[in-house]
């Protein structure tokens, strides 16, 4: 056990400094987005929303998204990424504080629309301050590490968010979102100096950047990343209903089956990156990989109606995960060309925010019209498609 924990241990080895502060600024942001993961029961429970009205506040909250997303990238190479992720997170903050108070329709529609736009600004500059804090031998292992963080904060959150709705109410969720955001950015400002960020800042930048609609591989790679999304996000909508609709799990079965994803990274992933990258498989090669066992983890739930499948489908669906998301986005970083590094990552986070908005709502109307079993067999038919299309992308990048 003790060698287990020691192996364990050193896949962390290596990373620098500020890609640690990185990831405990990441965890502290994440732990405090306990907004989003009751953002429906407060639109519903408090202020007696419609589902049509939560739908629409969840749209504005995907399109906030993208907006965020692009602008990040084209304030990180203006600004430099860390003006881009102090702002964010001070803004954030002060958004959190504002928005408790909104209560109509259409101002709650836009309140969370310029709060997600401002949060999601930090995205792409999250990846560009990585990049400028890795070796490049270990940029794959840093995304990792922040992934890491993400995921303990998203599973962290919610149980602290549960705990402070049942105190306090739904207003100390804000407060402790806005505080927690703020307290993000003062350890920044403590942990990862202005001055050598300018430094950092200055080396990738150079006279003659090729813009990224230009790199038509990239392109072709980011719409199969929206393809992965699209069917990737059924975790977190249509699939939990499935489990409640069709196999009848209560409430407490159901969390814990959506719990073993995060456990499962949690303990697995960085070991398991660590492994690949000591084999010949490429970048896109293994992002190929993540999405087949994605897409396989949605046909499986057709073959069978053994409940036990549903657990099967989960960690199929969550090794596809874990081996597709930080090779993606290690070869965005890889493929983004020095002083437009900011405009190629925030494309590369507008195509989640396209899965979000497109793959939510598509998939509840697959369902609502065809049923469940054609809708998983949709699901497959999107992930070959995304599948040939990293091909293609793997075979112009290689005769390049």
């Amino acid at each position: 056990m003790k060698n287990l924990i020691q192996n364990y241990l050193r896949t962390f080895s290596g990373l620098s400094r500020e890609v640690w502060w990185l990831a405990l600024i990441t965890l502290i942001n994440r732990m405090g987005a306990m907004v989003i993961p009751f953002l429906s029961l407060y639109l519903s429970d408090n202020l007696s929303f419609s589902l049509k009205e939560i739908g629409w506040v969840m749209t504005s909250y995907g399109l906030g998204s993208l907006l965020g997303a692009w602008a990040g990238g084209k304030l990180c190479d203006k600004l430099g990424y860390y003006k881009v992720i102090l702002g964010s997170l001070f803004f954030t903050g002060i958004s959190f504080f504002i928005v408790q108070n909104f209560s109509e329709f259409w101002s709650i529609c836009f309140g969370f629309f310029i709060l997600i736009a401002i949060a999601d600004t930090a995205r792409p500059a999250f990846f560009v301050a990585l990049s400028a804090y890795s070796k490049p031998e270990n940029k794959t292992r840093s995304l990792t590490l922040i992934r890491l963080a993400i995921n303990l904060g998203f599973s962290m959150g919610p149980a602290v968010g549960g705990l402070i709705i049942a105190s306090i109410g739904y207003a100390g969720l804000f407060w402790v979102d806005g505080i927690t955001c703020v307290i993000a950015g003062f350890i920044m400002i403590r942990t990862l100096h202005p001055k050598k960020a300018k430094i950092l800042d200055k080396e990738i930048v150079i006279d003659s950047p090729v813009p990224p609609h230009r790199d038509s591989s990239y392109i072709l790679f980011l719409i199969a990343l929206i393809l992965f999304g699209f069917i990737f996000v059924q975790y977190f909508s249509t699939i939990p209903l499935y489990y409640k609709q069709i196999h009848q799990l209560p409430e407490e079965t159901i969390g814990l089956i959506l719990a073993l994803n995060g456990a499962l990274i949690f303990i697995f992933e960085m070991p398991l990156i660590t492994y690949l990258e000591s084999t010949s498989l490429s970048k896109i090669s293994t992002v190929i990989y993540g999405m087949i066992l994605t897409g396989c983890s949605f046909i499986i739930l057709t073959l069978t109606p053994w409940a036990g499948i549903l657990i099967l489908g989960m960690v199929i669906a969550t090794l596809g995960e874990m081996i597709a998301f930080p090779f993606g986005n290690a070869f965005a970083l890889e493929r983004s060309k020095k002083g437009k590094q900011g405009a190629y990552m925030g494309l590369y986070s507008m195509s989640f925010s396209v899965a979000h908005i497109l793959g939510h709502n598509s998939g509840m109307q697959l369902i609502e019209n065809y049923g469940y079993t054609n809708s998983w067999i949709f699901m497959t038919i999107i992930a070959i498609v995304g599948t040939v299309l990293l091909v293609i992308v793997k075979r112009k990048v290689a005769k390049e």
